[in-house]
């Protein structure tokens, strides 16, 4: 059985720390118990907001020698798929074993689609072509592709990672799911209940198997935001006011997939999931002061290890 593994979204304020506390930050990351670190990916989020997710993933590869990175989500149909592969054989060569590549199609604000030129009607195409195209390059052949938006002769990348990167692919529909079983190595969920994680597993099941390919040790993740206090009441305000503030829709719209309460009433809401098939937890923790994300999302990953 897998051992299940958590990870923790970049601490709020980490880059406005000096360069010894931004280490000492990640120290006390792994020591809490995770297994990795992950950060979002966005262009132009919201009139301007956002962070380069491997820009983002180099830079804290380079602050702790063990501990994973993970990009979760990369908005891959905002780019190219060549220069993305050679973004991804450096950083395999800095950090070899220690990096996940999270892709997701993006969509929640459609200027940011608009700004980089792309259709959002195309994103589920480029992407789908875009992974066939990096699983190529990633194994450092050489490439020949011809697709509908794509165009690639005799394209090599070196060099090859090794060991190679996971793929995981992220989004709710039936299409990630399908894109997920084709071309990845994990799906990673939010905003849904177990019972649907474990349909959403045997659809992944079911695409892989008639795509032919390979078998796969799968890496299914699910990535909620969460609440922790010791007063539930406080815990819902944080993070009903933190994805308030990012998202600008009302909290209730997420709610009922939103676990906040103390670290054991999170980690119950949490383990039906890991009974559904997830293998790791990537946890946006929310706190009333910042300084506390570390070791109150620690205290959830040290209930529901004791659990597993």
């Amino acid at each position: 059985m897998t051992r299940l593994q958590f990870g923790i979204a970049t601490p709020t304020n980490l880059w406005k720390c000096s360069w010894l506390d931004r280490q000492a930050a990640l120290e006390e990351i792994s020591v809490a118990g995770f297994s990795h670190i992950f950060m979002a990916d966005h262009v132009t989020f919201q009139n301007g907001s956002g962070t380069d997710g491997l820009l983002e993933s180099a830079a804290l590869a380079q602050l702790h020698p063990t501990l994973g990175v993970m990009v979760s989500i990369f908005l891959l149909p905002l780019r190219h798929p060549v220069p993305v592969a050679r973004q991804l054989s450096t950083i395999a060569t800095q950090a070899p074993g220690r990096f996940s590549f999270g892709v997701g199609i993006g969509g929640e604000d459609p200027r940011e689609l608009a700004a980089c030129g792309i259709d959002p009607r195309s994103r589920g195409a480029r992407t789908n072509e875009q992974l066939a195209i990096l699983r190529k390059l990633m194994q450092g052949d050489s490439v020949d592709f011809s697709g509908d938006h794509f165009e690639l002769s005799g394209v090599v990348i070196k060099p090859a990672p090794d060991p190679c990167i996971p793929i995981i692919v992220g989004g709710r529909s039936d299409a990630a799911l399908r894109r997920c079983g084709r071309y990845a190595d994990g799906w990673v969920g939010v905003w849904c209940s177990p019972a649907r994680y474990r349909e959403a597993l045997e659809r992944v099941n079911d695409a892989h198997q008639r795509s032919g390919r390979d078998p796969v040790q799968w890496q299914h993740g699910y990535q909620p935001w969460i609440g922790v206090d010791s007063d539930p009441r406080i815990a819902r305000s944080v993070v009903k006011e933190a994805m308030e503030r990012f998202y600008r829709i009302p909290f209730e719209k997420f709610e009922r997939y939103t676990p906040y309460g103390t670290p054991a009433e999170v980690a119950e809401r949490l383990a039906p999931y890991a009974q559904s098939g997830c293998n790791f937890f990537n946890l946006k923790v929310c706190t009333q002061h910042a300084e506390e994300e570390i070791a109150l999302g620690g205290e959830v990953v040290a209930q529901m290890s004791q659990t597993a």
